[in-house]
Formats: C-alpha cells, sequence, structure tokens
C-alpha cells in the first residue's frame, strides 16, 4: 500500500514545472487596494468637503504618479462650509492623482453647480491646488435662459466664474406660454 502512494505523489514532488504557480513579480502595476459598492466622505482639515459615490475604487501607489482609479463610475458632491452641496459632479471614469491633487474626468461627465447651470464634456480637469476647473474639449454649459458650446474652459472651482474658449453658439431659451405660441402661429399664417 506505502509503495502505491510513493508511486502516486513522486511525480507530484518532481522538479518539473507543470502546476507550478509563478509569483506576481510587478507590484508596480497591481492596485493597493480594490474597493467595491463605495460611498465615502473625505475631510479637509477636519470638516467634511466631499462624498463620493463609486461602483469600484482602485488605489495604484507604487505607480509613477500614484492614483486612484475610478473606471466603472464617478459620483462627486463638494459640500462648503455650511454642509450644503456646491456642486455635483458625475463621470463615466474618473483618476485621482493624490500628489498633484488633480482630478481626470472622462466620458459623460456633467456637473452641476450651486446656480443650478449644468457642465457637459468629455473631459474635464480640476486642479485642486490651483483650485480651477479646466478643458480643452467641446463643452456645453446649460444656464437658466440660455445654452452656451465652446471647445476650451476654464473656471474657478465653484464654477462660478468661466471663461468660455471658441463658441460655437449661445442659443437662447424661451419659456412659451399657450397664449404666445398661438399668437407666433397667427402671426406666422398672416
Amino acid at each position: 500500500m506505502w509503495v502505491a502512494v510513493m508511486f502516486l505523489l513522486f511525480p507530484a514532488c518532481s522538479g518539473t514545472e507543470q502546476g507550478k504557480s509563478v509569483p506576481a513579480t510587478n507590484r508596480d502595476s497591481m492596485a493597493a487596494m480594490r474597493t467595491v459598492g463605495v460611498e465615502s466622505y473625505i475631510s479637509d482639515s477636519g470638516v467634511i468637503r466631499y462624498k463620493i459615490i463609486a461602483e469600484e475604487w482602485m488605489v495604484y501607489d507604487k505607480l509613477d504618479p500614484p492614483f486612484w482609479a475610478f473606471e466603472k463610475g464617478l459620483y462627486l458632491e463638494q459640500f462648503n462650509e455650511d454642509f450644503s452641496a456646491e456642486a455635483t459632479i458625475k463621470a463615466d471614469t474618473a483618476y485621482y492623482y493624490d500628489k498633484k491633487k488633480l482630478w481626470e474626468l472622462r466620458s459623460n461627465v456633467h456637473i452641476e453647480n450651486q446656480k443650478q447651470e449644468k457642465f457637459d464634456t468629455d473631459l474635464l480637469f480640476w486642479d485642486e491646488y490651483k483650485q480651477e476647473v479646466y478643458s480643452d474639449k467641446k463643452i456645453r454649459i446649460e444656464q437658466a435662459d440660455k445654452v452656451i458650446v465652446g471647445y476650451g474652459f476654464k473656471s474657478n472651482q465653484q464654477l462660478t466664474d468661466y471663461v468660455i474658449n471658441n463658441t460655437e453658439g449661445i442659443f437662447y431659451i424661451e419659456e412659451d406660454s399657450p397664449e404666445s405660441v398661438n399668437d407666433t402661429l397667427v402671426n406666422d399664417s398672416i
């Protein structure tokens, strides 16, 4: 019986590489942390400044530069001192370079500021050190009475004081009452 067991186990202990596991040697490309189903609050000097909701949060601390990756989408709220939302941000993909304090938001980026203005673009950067938001891509800004479209954009981080480059158009929105619509139709037919 003992001889039969030795014949079965002996090939498994031989020096062949079949079935041998290879340790991960490139630690740099691996995430140091992976968190799924994230809802987190981030404070600055003991004051809650941000709320983050993400399906997946990966931290790559050994890459140069180190960064956080939110490749399955991100929802972020920025709070003021009164804990009121100053801005809401949604993006399909986001990267945060923590040493640079720089956010890179990609694909279907939608931001709403405290004045209920809506900003839509496919690429946006938010530099926390400089306290500014910018993009060199097409941007659409919807205000209460108009829509502005342009290429390139720079703003303060509250998105209340901004400059739009290469403006493509400003489209005014008129809220028509039923009476004014009928008056327009009558005037047009005459």
